[in-house]
């Protein structure tokens, strides 16, 4: 029997020490959003809650250690190409690690950018494909971290 419950995901919006935003680009042959700019996250494993998935992914595709929480942004609730529903949490956050030399998961991401807030534009890049979802969650992200501080 196929569960209809929705995959939980969690996601991380990373803030450096200039008030930008970690992006990194999802590899061409990924099902759910190939080719598209995306946060850091990925689905909640059984037994795990979202803390420990943030974490767990933070350190998965950048090689960083989640330092801590600035705000929680958002909750999304979309519906993938493959018809899986989705409801994702996505988190401010700050992190541990060499800002500078991330290490992205193989096969999984191609590059990474580090925006501000006026370089969102290039996440319209395939908008198609996600619906502008990336640029919404990154709009949102903005608006926490000016909510918060520096």
């Amino acid at each position: 029997m196929v569960s209809t419950e929705p995959l939980r995901c969690a996601g991380a919006l990373i803030v450096d020490h200039d008030s930008r935003i970690f992006f990194q680009r999802r590899s061409p042959h990924r099902r759910l959003f190939p080719n598209c700019w995306d946060i850091v996250g990925g689905h909640v494993e059984p037994g795990e809650d979202i803390d420990a998935a943030l974490r767990r992914e933070i350190t998965e595709e950048t090689g960083w250690f989640l330092s801590h929480v600035l705000d929680q942004v958002g909750e999304y609730t979309y519906v993938g190409d493959d018809g899986l529903t989705r409801i994702e949490y996505d988190f401010l956050v700050r992190v541990d690690g060499d800002l500078d030399h991330p290490r992205l998961e193989a096969g999984k991401h191609t590059e990474y950018r580090w925006l501000a807030e006026h370089e969102l534009s290039v996440l319209d890049e395939h908008r198609d494909v996600n619906d502008g979802l990336i640029r919404r969650i990154a709009d949102e992200g903005f608006a926490a971290l000016r909510s918060t501080g520096p």
